[in-house]
């Protein structure tokens, strides 16, 4: 009897240490996979930087420093995660590289008020007196805006907004030299100006490639809002090809980079960076109320429209004379139920023409109200964006390309773009 006691006791004791045992596993395969996630974590920030921590001095993506760093980030229960005062970063690297390229623009403008014309009425002079203005009223408009430089020879690119009217333009640089300038061309239409001052041997900006921007990728804006100097925010690049209708512009024709960085009024003109400290963008529009949102033009249009007016002083845009929307199938179940029309629409995408301009390139070229455009230059489109980018592109004079989809037929034309009339700018 006792025995068998003896022997209960010492089966309960083995059972519990058994308990005992695999809660001590499962505790330890715990703490494994909760270590295991701080480097998978640490090679998740390291790819969406760009760059590690370590090496961003140089500011350049590297393989060999980012399995270095997950190696180095292995677990241990003494290190600190927490970056100490001798670590770089990469927005500071940034910042020193390109802010002696980076330049306020203050400009200043003389507007004259008219006096109203019943100022000029005796009686009303005889009962006000000396308080009623008889002649025009001057004063002095200041604006402020940012810039950068493009050649060391001293041209400046920035907004046409920031220097629009501008009787006078003073630049001044991060090492607090200011000189005059002069305007060499601006261009409303894609909000584009280049500034020339007579300075040589300046430190330049390097440009970036805009087909390689994507959405979730660093954004680093440098500036002047509300005039204070040499101003950094950062954020992500947000999304890219915003077309017009998504900032409320007017009269644009720019596929717009959308920021979270904060841009705010003197921003305009300056620079939008990416990791490695070369333009993307340039600021130029905010949407006022909304928090984070900011737009950039993106570089290559920018540059494109500069070399126009260095070399011009003006830019011919691109025109084929059409109004065009989006094919959905909405809009093909309208225009295919409008009666006492022979317009029949059998695509299911592409770029509806709407209107063609009497005597405009499209009209020339054959394109009628119905076409679908499905195709140009081999490339197929589905918004009007994409299609005005192409466009604006190819130039003036060059031959375009459409595959056209017309009732139930395909058709082939080609349309050699005109200069933009000026009553359309």
């Amino acid at each position: 009897m006792h025995s068998n006691s003896h022997q209960k006791l010492i089966n309960l004791k083995i059972d519990a240490l058994g308990r005992k045992i695999n809660r001590v596993k499962k505790l330890s395969k715990k703490k494994s996979r909760n270590h295991l996630l701080l480097p998978l974590i640490g090679v998740g920030i390291t790819f969406v930087s760009g760059c590690s921590i370590n090496s961003s001095r140089n500011v350049q993506p590297s393989e060999t420093n980012t399995a270095q760093a997950v190696q180095e980030s292995a677990p241990s229960n003494n290190r600190s995660l927490a970056p100490t005062p001798e670590d770089t970063n990469f927005v500071v690297a940034v910042v020193n590289k390109v802010e002696p390229a980076v330049v306020q623009i203050n400009t200043a403008r003389t507007v004259k008020t008219q006096v109203p014309e019943i100022f000029n009425d005796p009686f009303y002079q005889r009962f006000f007196g000396q308080r009623v203005p008889t002649q025009p009223q001057e004063r002095v408009e200041r604006g402020v805006g940012s810039g950068f430089v493009i050649n060391s020879n001293g041209q400046i690119l920035t907004n046409a907004h920031v220097v629009n009217n501008a009787d006078t333009v003073t630049v001044s640089f991060s090492n607090g030299r200011t000189v005059e300038g002069k305007v060499l061309g601006q261009d409303r239409l894609t909000d584009i100006a280049v500034v020339q001052v007579p300075v040589n041997n300046l430190p330049t900006v390097e440009l970036a490639k805009s087909e390689q921007v994507q959405p979730g990728q660093w954004a680093i804006a440098i500036g002047n809002p509300l005039g204070l100097q040499e101003t950094v925010t950062v954020g992500v690049v947000s999304a890219t090809d915003r077309s017009i209708s998504d900032i409320s512009a007017v009269d644009n024709r720019v596929a717009y980079i959308q920021t979270d960085a904060a841009i705010n009024p003197g921003n305009s003109g300056g620079p939008l960076l990416n990791a490695r400290g070369q333009v993307i963008g340039v600021n130029t529009a905010i949407i006022r109320g909304a928090q984070g949102i900011g737009f950039a033009i993106p570089i290559d249009t920018a540059q494109r429209i500069a070399q126009q007016l260095i070399t011009q002083g003006k830019v011919e845009h691109p025109f084929i004379g059409i109004q065009m929307v989006a094919l959905t199938p909405e809009v093909k179940q309208r225009i295919n139920s409008l009666p006492n029309t022979n317009v029949r629409v059998q695509a299911d995408q592409g770029i509806l023409i709407v209107r063609v301009l009497p005597g405009s390139p499209a009209d020339r070229a054959g394109i009628r109200p119905g076409d679908v455009i499905q195709q140009i230059n081999n490339q197929s489109v589905t918004t009007a964006n994409a299609v005005q980018q192409i466009i604006d592109k190819s130039g003036v004079g060059a031959n375009v390309q459409m595959q056209l989809q017309r009732n139930d037929r395909t058709l082939q034309v080609t349309v050699q773009p005109a200069p933009r009339p000026a009553d359309t700018q």
